[in-house]
């Protein structure tokens, strides 16, 4: 176990991020109870290890485009807009009723923290989630974070739930950000079509050059997020002193065996940055 795994262990505020491409079954788009179910308990174990959580989740999209019969959100306009904002109304509230009976069988109590772009780039908005996060923390909650797609258009849109668990760690000083993906960790090209692509197990420094390797990287048909988005990800939460490791959700137990120390998926180390401006990042996202 080298050196930097090993420090992972004595790691206290761990923020998780899971995407919508792990919480749904692919071949209907419904979602995967079995997979949530074993994700709330491992988040409540740790928990119960005297450490604190917070858990960023994708997945209401995905949960009111099934209820709704959407079965495609493709399209521009205003429609298309309405119709995306319509599908998160109805599946955040089931997605977070069903993440409260959840950690509720395991005596843990979730909160629901819904965040726009203007909640860190508004000083006044940036204070009060950082105190409500702060409070939560200090009670023993589990905040459960998502993007407000009901309300965010283009302009207020943070944009990936990798770069909104990011922002979360940055704003509540986390010391470590786990993003569960469907991919191993980062490689030198993309796996899938790439059988000559070569494993990265541990960054010590965002080159251009890796940043580079990203851009070119597509997500998943469910979620919004490639490499390219946890590259950007890695970026922020590096920058604001925590580590960040992208592993694979195929087993949720995944979250264990790294907070034991294991060599699992790629561990980016932290190097914090004085001058890194949080909310002068986030003020520049898609332009």
């Amino acid at each position: 176990m080298n050196a930097a795994r090993e420090r992972i262990r004595e790691k206290k505020r761990i923020v998780v991020k899971i995407g919508s491409s792990s919480l749904t079954h692919p071949e209907t788009g419904d979602m995967d109870y079995i997979r949530m179910e074993k994700l709330v308990r491992e988040l409540s174990d740790i928990r119960n290890q005297g450490k604190e959580v917070v858990l960023v989740t994708s997945g209401a999209i995905a949960a009111g485009r099934k209820v709704l019969n959407c079965s495609s959100l493709n399209g521009n306009g205003e429609r298309a807009m309405a119709v995306k904002q319509a599908c998160s109304a109805v599946g955040q509230a089931r997605l977070m009723m069903t993440y409260q009976k959840l950690f509720a069988e395991y005596n843990q109590v979730a909160a629901q923290v819904l965040m726009t772009k203007n909640t860190i780039v508004d000083d006044l908005n940036r204070y009060n989630a950082h105190n409500t996060f702060s409070e939560l923390l200090r009670l023993g909650a589990i905040p459960v974070v998502n993007e407000n797609d009901t309300v965010a258009t283009y302009e207020i849109e943070i944009g990936d739930n990798d770069t909104l668990s990011a922002v979360v760690a940055a704003l509540v000083g986390a010391d470590l950000l786990i993003l569960l993906s469907d991919i191993d960790g980062l490689y030198t090209d993309d796996p899938r079509k790439n059988p000559e692509a070569r494993f990265i197990g541990q960054v010590d420094e965002l080159t251009k050059e890796l940043l580079d390797m990203g851009k070119a990287s597509p997500g998943s048909p469910v979620g919004t997020g490639g490499m390219n988005t946890k590259l950007i990800a890695a970026r922020i939460a590096t920058k604001s002193g925590a580590d960040m490791v992208i592993a694979n959700s195929r087993d949720i137990g995944v979250l264990h065996r790294i907070l034991d120390g294991e060599q699992e998926g790629t561990l980016f180390t932290a190097g914090r940055d004085e001058n890194f401006n949080l909310r002068e990042f986030v003020e520049r996202l898609h332009r």
